[in-house]
Protein backbone atom coordinates (compact mmCIF):
# COMPACT_ATOMS: atom_id res chain seq x y z
CA UNK A 1 0.00 0.00 0.00
CA UNK A 2 0.95 3.74 -0.80
CA UNK A 3 0.20 5.89 1.48
CA UNK A 4 -0.58 9.32 -0.47
CA UNK A 5 -3.52 11.95 -0.43
CA UNK A 6 -5.39 9.30 -2.67
CA UNK A 7 -5.17 6.43 0.02
CA UNK A 8 -5.94 8.83 2.46
CA UNK A 9 -8.82 10.64 0.86
CA UNK A 10 -10.29 7.54 -0.69
CA UNK A 11 -10.63 5.41 2.61
CA UNK A 12 -7.96 2.63 2.24
CA UNK A 13 -6.12 3.71 5.26
CA UNK A 14 -9.04 3.83 7.32
CA UNK A 15 -9.92 0.34 6.68
CA UNK A 16 -6.52 -0.67 7.33
CA UNK A 17 -6.63 1.25 10.55
CA UNK A 18 -9.94 -0.75 11.36
CA UNK A 19 -8.61 -3.85 10.94
CA UNK A 20 -5.51 -3.28 13.36
CA UNK A 21 -8.27 -2.17 15.65
CA UNK A 22 -10.54 -5.46 15.50
CA UNK A 23 -7.00 -7.06 15.97
CA UNK A 24 -6.64 -5.27 19.19
CA UNK A 25 -3.47 -3.38 17.61
CA UNK A 26 -4.06 -0.26 17.90
CA UNK A 27 -6.58 1.92 19.78
CA UNK A 28 -8.22 3.82 16.79
CA UNK A 29 -9.56 7.79 17.14
CA UNK A 30 -13.39 8.10 15.14
CA UNK A 31 -13.48 10.37 12.60
CA UNK A 32 -15.45 12.30 14.94
CA UNK A 33 -12.82 12.44 17.47
CA UNK A 34 -10.14 13.88 14.86
CA UNK A 35 -12.41 16.54 13.81
CA UNK A 36 -13.05 17.40 17.99
CA UNK A 37 -8.92 17.82 18.04
CA UNK A 38 -8.76 19.29 14.76
CA UNK A 39 -10.88 21.76 15.57
CA UNK A 40 -9.60 22.72 19.23
CA UNK A 41 -6.21 22.91 17.44
CA UNK A 42 -7.77 26.00 14.86
CA UNK A 43 -9.61 27.63 17.79
CA UNK A 44 -6.51 28.10 19.39
CA UNK A 45 -4.44 29.50 16.47
CA UNK A 46 -2.24 31.87 16.94
CA UNK A 47 -2.04 34.17 13.48
CA UNK A 48 -4.26 33.29 9.86
CA UNK A 49 -1.40 31.55 8.23
CA UNK A 50 -1.10 27.79 9.01
CA UNK A 51 1.49 25.96 8.28
CA UNK A 52 2.79 22.38 9.35
CA UNK A 53 6.06 21.35 10.17
CA UNK A 54 7.25 18.11 9.15
CA UNK A 55 10.32 15.72 10.65
CA UNK A 56 10.20 12.75 9.49
CA UNK A 57 8.21 11.30 6.48
CA UNK A 58 6.22 14.38 5.99
CA UNK A 59 9.39 16.01 4.91
CA UNK A 60 9.67 14.03 1.68
CA UNK A 61 6.07 12.66 1.49
CA UNK A 62 3.35 15.10 2.43
CA UNK A 63 0.09 13.54 1.48
CA UNK A 64 -1.74 17.00 1.36
CA UNK A 65 -2.16 20.54 -0.58
CA UNK A 66 0.52 23.55 0.40
CA UNK A 67 1.19 26.53 -1.07
CA UNK A 68 4.52 26.90 -0.29
CA UNK A 69 7.53 24.92 1.44
CA UNK A 70 10.36 25.70 3.44
CA UNK A 71 12.98 24.56 5.22
CA UNK A 72 12.51 25.36 8.77
CA UNK A 73 14.16 25.42 12.51
CA UNK A 74 12.41 24.16 15.64
CA UNK A 75 14.24 24.89 18.91
CA UNK A 76 13.14 23.18 22.19
CA UNK A 77 12.16 19.57 20.31
CA UNK A 78 14.25 16.94 19.13
CA UNK A 79 13.08 13.98 16.56
CA UNK A 80 13.79 10.36 18.16
CA UNK A 81 12.17 7.00 17.20
CA UNK A 82 10.25 7.14 19.92
CA UNK A 83 6.42 5.39 18.95
CA UNK A 84 6.36 1.52 18.40
CA UNK A 85 4.09 0.75 15.18
CA UNK A 86 2.42 -2.52 14.98
CA UNK A 87 0.65 -1.79 12.04
CA UNK A 88 1.91 0.68 9.26
CA UNK A 89 5.37 -0.04 8.99
CA UNK A 90 5.61 -3.05 11.44
CA UNK A 91 3.17 -6.38 12.68
CA UNK A 92 2.49 -7.41 15.83
CA UNK A 93 5.24 -10.12 16.15
CA UNK A 94 7.86 -7.51 14.64
CA UNK A 95 6.66 -3.72 15.60
CA UNK A 96 8.83 -0.74 14.06
CA UNK A 97 9.55 2.28 15.17
CA UNK A 98 8.94 5.72 14.14
CA UNK A 99 9.77 9.28 14.49
CA UNK A 100 8.07 11.46 17.19
CA UNK A 101 9.20 15.19 19.00
CA UNK A 102 10.44 14.58 22.08
CA UNK A 103 11.54 17.86 24.40
CA UNK A 104 14.99 19.05 24.23
CA UNK A 105 17.13 20.45 21.48
CA UNK A 106 16.30 21.54 18.31
CA UNK A 107 14.93 19.99 15.20
CA UNK A 108 15.39 20.94 11.24
CA UNK A 109 12.72 20.15 9.02
CA UNK A 110 10.19 21.36 6.71
CA UNK A 111 7.34 23.99 6.46
CA UNK A 112 4.77 23.63 4.72
CA UNK A 113 2.00 26.75 4.67
CA UNK A 114 -1.30 25.75 3.45
CA UNK A 115 -3.87 27.72 1.19
CA UNK A 116 -5.92 29.69 3.16
CA UNK A 117 -9.03 28.59 1.66
CA UNK A 118 -8.33 24.81 1.74
CA UNK A 119 -7.26 25.19 5.67
CA UNK A 120 -10.13 23.11 6.70
CA UNK A 121 -9.79 20.35 3.68
CA UNK A 122 -6.12 19.83 4.25
CA UNK A 123 -6.03 19.31 7.97
CA UNK A 124 -8.77 16.96 7.24
CA UNK A 125 -6.07 14.63 5.46
CA UNK A 126 -3.35 15.48 7.99
CA UNK A 127 -4.98 14.50 11.01
CA UNK A 128 -6.17 11.02 9.11
CA UNK A 129 -2.73 10.88 8.15
CA UNK A 130 -1.01 11.95 11.54
CA UNK A 131 -3.44 11.71 14.20
CA UNK A 132 -5.16 7.88 13.67
CA UNK A 133 -4.94 6.78 17.00
CA UNK A 134 -4.16 10.10 19.24
CA UNK A 135 -0.62 9.24 19.93
CA UNK A 136 0.78 12.51 18.85
CA UNK A 137 -0.24 16.07 20.56
CA UNK A 138 -0.81 18.62 17.75
CA UNK A 139 1.10 21.71 19.67
CA UNK A 140 1.59 25.22 18.69
CA UNK A 141 5.12 26.02 18.12
CA UNK A 142 7.31 28.85 16.39
CA UNK A 143 9.20 27.97 13.41
CA UNK A 144 12.51 30.17 11.95
CA UNK A 145 12.35 29.83 8.60
CA UNK A 146 15.09 32.02 7.12
CA UNK A 147 14.67 35.35 8.72
CA UNK A 148 10.81 34.74 9.04
CA UNK A 149 9.58 33.54 12.45
CA UNK A 150 6.01 31.42 11.74
CA UNK A 151 3.45 29.69 13.66
CA UNK A 152 3.00 25.91 13.33
CA UNK A 153 1.19 22.76 13.75
CA UNK A 154 3.44 20.08 15.33
CA UNK A 155 3.15 16.65 15.78
CA UNK A 156 4.42 16.14 19.45
CA UNK A 157 4.90 12.67 21.04
CA UNK A 158 1.92 11.33 23.86
CA UNK A 159 4.51 9.59 26.45
CA UNK A 160 1.12 8.60 28.33
CA UNK A 161 0.15 6.16 26.08
CA UNK A 162 1.67 2.09 26.03
CA UNK A 163 3.57 2.47 22.46
CA UNK A 164 5.78 5.20 23.61
CA UNK A 165 9.38 4.34 23.36
CA UNK A 166 10.97 5.82 25.76
CA UNK A 167 14.76 6.22 25.52
CA UNK A 168 15.65 3.13 23.45
CA UNK A 169 18.82 1.92 22.94
CA UNK A 170 20.55 2.49 19.41
CA UNK A 171 20.98 -1.15 18.95
CA UNK A 172 17.65 -2.12 19.44
CA UNK A 173 16.09 0.63 17.88
CA UNK A 174 18.48 -0.51 14.74
CA UNK A 175 17.24 -4.01 14.95
CA UNK A 176 13.83 -2.96 15.09
CA UNK A 177 14.24 -0.80 12.03
CA UNK A 178 16.67 -3.21 9.81
CA UNK A 179 14.22 -5.65 10.46
CA UNK A 180 10.37 -4.59 10.42
CA UNK A 181 7.90 -3.85 7.50
CA UNK A 182 4.18 -3.93 7.46
CA UNK A 183 1.50 -2.40 4.69
CA UNK A 184 2.84 0.96 4.30
CA UNK A 185 6.41 -0.82 3.79
CA UNK A 186 9.50 -0.96 5.65
CA UNK A 187 10.95 0.55 8.49
CA UNK A 188 14.50 1.11 7.11
CA UNK A 189 12.66 2.70 3.97
CA UNK A 190 11.72 5.30 6.13
CA UNK A 191 14.32 5.69 7.92
CA UNK A 192 16.50 6.13 5.03
CA UNK A 193 14.42 8.30 2.85
CA UNK A 194 14.26 11.16 6.02
CA UNK A 195 17.97 10.32 5.91
CA UNK A 196 17.98 11.14 2.38
CA UNK A 197 15.71 14.14 2.37
CA UNK A 198 17.54 15.65 5.10
CA UNK A 199 21.09 15.46 3.38
CA UNK A 200 19.19 17.27 0.31
CA UNK A 201 18.23 20.14 3.10
CA UNK A 202 22.22 20.24 3.45
CA UNK A 203 20.72 19.51 7.75
CA UNK A 204 21.91 16.28 8.51
CA UNK A 205 20.25 14.42 11.76
CA UNK A 206 23.78 12.74 13.32
CA UNK A 207 21.11 10.67 15.55
CA UNK A 208 19.45 9.63 12.73
CA UNK A 209 22.95 9.00 10.68
CA UNK A 210 24.15 6.80 13.42
CA UNK A 211 20.96 4.69 13.61
CA UNK A 212 20.92 4.20 9.70
CA UNK A 213 25.10 2.89 9.98
CA UNK A 214 24.05 0.62 12.01
CA UNK A 215 20.93 -0.79 10.12
CA UNK A 216 22.62 -1.47 7.17
CA UNK A 217 25.21 -3.40 9.17
CA UNK A 218 22.52 -5.72 10.57
CA UNK A 219 21.15 -5.87 6.81
CA UNK A 220 24.66 -7.16 5.51
CA UNK A 221 25.09 -9.18 8.17
CA UNK A 222 21.46 -10.83 7.51
CA UNK A 223 21.81 -10.85 3.58
CA UNK A 224 19.54 -8.44 3.32
CA UNK A 225 18.60 -5.19 1.18
CA UNK A 226 21.24 -2.61 0.94
CA UNK A 227 20.17 0.74 0.16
Amino acid sequence: MVLNRDSIKNGIVEKLLQEGCRKGLIDRWTAEQRLESRNEVLARRPSDDIWVFGYGSLIWNPAFHFERSAHALLYGYHRAFCLWTPLGRGSPDNPGLILGLERGGSCHGMAFKLHKDQIEEELDVVWAREMPTGSYKPTWVKLRSGNETVDAIAFVIQRDQPRYACKIPIEKVAQSIATAEGPLGTCADYLFNTVEALDKMNVPDRYLHQVRKRVIALQRENGGPKP
